[in-house]
C-alpha cells in the first residue's frame, strides 16, 4: 500500500534518527524533503504546505525528552499530525431510522463503484445486515450485468427490473426492499468519464426522491489529485457524507488519500485494499498513518485473523501438535486459512517492523507451488507422507506441473517442522505456555 510514499518517508526519517539533537536547521532540512515527497505523491499543494507548517510549529516548540531521541520525537509529531490530516477517527455509516437504510454510491466512471457496491454489501451482511444492491447505472455497457454477476457470486439480491429511468429504478427498488424485508439498499448510480451538468442533475434528483442515509463518493486512488478535484466538485453539488478510496493496493502515489479529507472536509469511511470482494476495510486514520510510516497495523491483522480462523479447527490443531500427529493434511488446511487473510505481502505490511527487512522477498508463487503439490497428493499420502516413494513423487510432480525436486523440498521442510514440534513437546510446555507459542493462532 502506497509503497513509494512509504519508502521515501522511511529514508528521510532514517537520516533524521541519526541526528544528535533537534535544531531549526535539521528540522528545516527534514521537512523540506518531506514536502518534496508529498508533492511527488500528488498531495494537494495547499494541503502539503499547511501540513508542513503545523509539523514545524510543533517540532520547534518541543521539549527534548532524554529517553527519546530527537528523531523519534519528530516522527511522533509527524505521525500525530498525519492522523489529524486523515480525520482523527473512524466515522461509521449512519444506518438509523426505519428500514430500509439507503446508501447512494456516486463517482466517476472507472473508479470502481460497482465493485465497491458488492464489497460493501458483503461487508454489511457480515455485520448482520440484509442488504440489496440496485443496478441504477443504465448508461455504461454491461454495468447491470456486472452487478448481477457479483450478486450471484456473493448471494446477495440485485434489483435490476428496469433499464430506463434511474430515478424510478431507485424509488421502485426501495419499495421492493420493503416487501422483501431487506434492511439496507445500496444504489449503484451511473458515472461519467468527466463531471457534466446532466449527470449531476440526475444524481440530485435521485437524492431528492429517495433521501439516502449516506452518499458515498468513490475516489480512484490511482489518479491522485484528479480524484480529489472530482470529490470536491461532487461535494459542492451533493450532500456527500463520506469518501471511499479504491485501488490504493497498486502503484497509487497516495496524494488522494492524504488530501481528500482536508479538501472536502468529509471523512474517509472505507478503503478498498485488493481485488477480492472481501478486500474492504473500514478506514482508521491512526492505523493508516502507522502503515504509511512503516509501523505496521497489528490491530487490522488481528481483526482479519479473527474473521478467518475457526476456533474449533484451531483447538483440533493444537491437540494434534501436542500428540505429534500434525500431518500434511493439517498443513494444507492452515495454508488455505492463511490465504483467506489475503496476500502475504499485504499481511507483512501490517506487522510492525516488517518494513525493516528490505532483503526479505515475499514469494507468493512459492506458496502457490506448495498448494499445487499438496493438491496433487492423495489424502492417504497427506496423512502418511512417509509412504511417498520415488514413483509417487513423479506422479505428484506431474500433477502439480512442477519437478520432483520441488516435491522433495516440501517433504524435507515438513520433516524439519515435525522435528521442531517434537522438540517443543519434549520441553514440556504447559497448556498456558503452549498457547503463547506463535503457531497457536498466528493466522
Amino acid at each position: 500500500m502506497l509503497e513509494q510514499l512509504k519508502g521515501n518517508l522511511e529514508g528521510i526519517f532514517k537520516d533524521l534518527r541519526g541526528q544528535g539533537k533537534i535544531t531549526e536547521k535539521n528540522i528545516d532540512d527534514t521537512l523540506r524533503e518531506v514536502r518534496r515527497t508529498l508533492l511527488e505523491a500528488d498531495v494537494n499543494f495547499s494541503v502539503a504546505k499547511e501540513f508542513i507548517s503545523r509539523v514545524k510549529g510543533r517540532a520547534l516548540g518541543v521539549t527534548v525528552i532524554k529517553s527519546i531521541s530527537p528523531g523519534q520525537q519528530i516522527i511522533k509529531i509527524f505521525h500525530s499530525e498525519l492522523i489529524k490530516l486523515l480525520g482523527k477517527e473512524n466515522v461509521p455509516l449512519k444506518l438509523d431510522g426505519l428500514p430500509p437504510s439507503v446508501i447512494m454510491i456516486v463517482g466517476l466512471q472507472g473508479s470502481g463503484k460497482t465493485t465497491f457496491v458488492a464489497k460493501l454489501a458483503k461487508h454489511l451482511r457480515d455485520k448482520g445486515k440484509n442488504p440489496m444492491m440496485v443496478a441504477a447505472d443504465v448508461y455504461r455497457p454491461a454495468a447491470i450485468e456486472q452487478l448481477e454477476k457479483l450478486g450471484k457470486q456473493i448471494s446477495i439480491p440485485v434489483y435490476s427490473k428496469s433499464r430506463k429511468n434511474p430515478v424510478k429504478i431507485c424509488k421502485n427498488a426501495i419499495k421492493s426492499s420493503r416487501n422483501d424485508k431487506t434492511d439496507v439498499v445500496i444504489l449503484d448510480t451511473a458515472g461519467r468519464l468527466h463531471i457534466d451538468e446532466e449527470m449531476m442533475k440526475e444524481l440530485q434528483k435521485i437524492n431528492k426522491e429517495v433521501e439516502p442515509n449516506e452518499i458515498l463518493f468513490v475516489a480512484d486512488g490511482m489518479i491522485g489529485q484528479d480524484a480529489v478535484n472530482a470529490a470536491d466538485k461532487f461535494n459542492s453539488m451533493l450532500p456527500i457524507s463520506g469518501i471511499v478510496l479504491t485501488k490504493i493496493d497498486g502503484d497509487a502515489k497516495g496524494g488522494a488519500a492524504l488530501s481528500i479529507r482536508e479538501v472536502t472536509n468529509k471523512p474517509i469511511k472505507f478503503v478498498s485494499v485488493g481485488e477480492k470482494i472481501s478486500d474492504l476495510e473500514k478506514f482508521y486514520p491512526e492505523r493508516f498513518a502507522s502503515r504509511i510510516l512503516g509501523k505496521g497495523d497489528i490491530v487490522s491483522f488481528v481483526e482479519k485473523a479473527q474473521k478467518t480462523i475457526d476456533d474449533k479447527e484451531a483447538e483440533k490443531l493444537e491437540k494434534k501438535i501436542r500428540k505429534n500427529e500434525f500431518d500434511l493434511l493439517d498443513f494444507q488446511k492452515q495454508l488455505k486459512m492463511i490465504r483467506k487473510l489475503g496476500s502475504l505481502s499485504s499481511l507483512m505490511e501490517m506487522i510492525p517492523g516488517a518494513s525493516k527487512f528490505k532483503n526479505v522477498q515475499v514469494d507468493e508463487k512459492r506458496v502457490d507451488n506448495i498448494a499445487a503439490i499438496m493438491n496433487s497428493m492423495t489424502i492417504k499420502e497427506k496423512e502418511a507422507p512417509n509412504i511417498i516413494d520415488a514413483n509417487r513423487k513423479k506422479r505428484i510432480a506431474r500433477g502439480s506441473g512442477l519437478g520432483v525436486v520441488d516435491v522433495n523440498r516440501l517433504l524435507n521442510q515438513f520433516k524439519q517442522m515435525k522435528k521442531m514440534m517434537k522438540k517443543m513437546n519434549k520441553m514440556g510446555f504447559s497448556k498456558k505456555g503452549f498457547d503463547q507459542i506463535p503457531l497457536r493462532k498466528q493466522f
